[in-house]
């Protein structure tokens, strides 16, 4: 009886690995060379100093502040603002869409 049993797991294991084995499959995702490490992106601005986003991003649409201790400033672009301590970026915001 237990002979049996013990068949029948094995044979049901053996099943289960087979068909787990079908379902497995990889897909390749190619980039193109020119489209590798494109613009650069708000969040890598953190850090940064105010000429440097500047000179990255040009001039800002706006300006608000410095408010508070310490002084925190608001430069607004099209889609995102970008909040500074001082003359260093604190984090970028988009905004939002609508």
């Amino acid at each position: 009886m237990f002979s049996r049993l013990r068949s029948g797991l094995n044979c049901l294991a053996g099943s289960m690995a087979l068909l787990l084995s079908f379902g497995v499959q990889a897909t390749t995702i190619e980039v193109p060379v020119g489209t590798q490490g494109g613009e650069l992106t708000i969040e890598e601005v953190r850090g940064l100093k105010k000429d440097d986003v500047t000179s990255r991003l040009g001039e800002p649409l706006g300006i608000q502040g410095p408010i508070g201790e310490p002084a925190i400033t608001r430069w607004e672009y099209n889609d995102f603002y970008v909040f500074f301590e001082q003359d260093t970026v604190l984090h970028t915001v988009k905004k939002p869409s609508g």
